[in-house]
């Protein structure tokens, strides 16, 4: 197992180099820079231009760039902002927990609701459960999340008055529980309703194809109570699908949903992440591309480290790995 885990650390490594060297490749190719946006109104001279790109390390060649970029990051300096001049560790640090707060918040909801909604279906196949588990799906595959975000707005917001509509406090005030959880039920919901059609078809296929299994059949046979033979046998039968799919959604907690954070305002990392290509601060970008691949390659980690706990052959190196 510790074998199994360098050995995809290592293959980590030229993975994070990589996903860094292309996401600066393709800011650099990509039209336009600071200086462009900033001399739009036309009260840039052609000397004001070539000092700030000076200024900025923009006048210097790519692999330069990079390589000073990439020397920066190793004394865990991000630079910073074209924009504001604040640092982007700090930009991105104070970007970091509202994007924990939504959509850490939504996926734990649709956890809590799909594992189980999606055994039940799995468990009573044809049921009420069952139907249910197919229309939560169907509307999470099927709707657009800008659609969900509108929706919920003009129901919520504009038809019955019930719900605040953008920001994540009341402007003018300051900033209570009560008040964050009136802002968030909208983008959460949005949030947890995406997410929840993947869990359910994950969960209600893994858990059809546990009850298939022989052991499953050995446990009826021993006349065990069906919540035991639901809980201890089938859902652990298949928890490394189940698992897998709840982990892939870390990233997503992590870097924020761009389109529910920019159609209700909250000050996250993805709003963050649009503002930034937007107004072309580069180095808020690789600031939160960095935050979002370290996420991703750590989540692979965890999932290995999962799987040997969930599963004996993988700790064993049975797979050959």
């Amino acid at each position: 197992m510790t074998q199994y885990l360098r050995k995809r650390l290592l293959t980590a490594i030229p993975v994070f180099f990589g996903i860094t060297l292309l996401v600066f490749l393709f800011l650099d190719l990509g039209p336009g820079t600071i200086a462009d946006l900033m001399g739009d109104g036309g009260a840039f001279s052609s000397a004001d231009r070539a000092a700030l790109e000076a200024r900025l390390g923009l006048d210097q060649p790519f692999l330069v760039r990079y390589m000073l970029w990439l020397k920066g990051l190793f004394r865990g300096d991000l630079g910073d902002s074209y924009q504001t001049g604040l640092p982007v560790a700090r930009t991105i640090a104070q970007r970091v927990v509202p994007s924990l707060i939504l959509t850490g918040t939504g996926v734990v909801t649709a956890i809590l609701l799909a594992i189980p909604l999606g055994a039940a279906a799995a468990w009573k196949p044809r049921s009420v459960w069952d139907k249910l588990a197919s229309g939560c799906a169907m509307v999470s595959f099927g709707i657009p999340g800008f659609l969900l975000c509108l929706t919920g707005v003009y129901i919520f917001s504009l038809k019955l008055g019930l719900l605040p509509s953008a920001r994540m406090y009341t402007a003018g005030t300051s900033g209570s529980l009560g008040d964050l959880l009136r802002h968030l039920v909208l983008p959460a919901s949005v949030v947890c309703i995406s997410s929840m059609g993947e869990l359910v078809k994950q969960t209600r296929s893994a858990c059809l194809e546990t009850l298939g299994e022989d052991y499953i059949r050995t446990a009826w046979a021993k006349g065990l109570r069906a919540r035991v033979v639901m809980t201890r046998h089938m859902l652990r039968g298949a928890m490394i699908p189940i698992v897998t799919t709840v982990l892939s959604h870390i990233p997503h907690i992590i870097g924020g949903s761009v389109v529910v954070e920019r159609v209700f305002g909250w000050p996250g990392m993805g709003s963050l992440m649009f503002a930034a290509i937007n107004s072309r601060d580069f180095s808020v970008v690789m600031g939160v591309t960095t935050v979002i691949a370290l996420t991703v390659l750590c989540t692979n980690v965890l999932l290995d480290l999962v799987y040997g706990l969930v599963d004996p052959r993988v700790r064993h190196g049975r797979y050959g790995v």
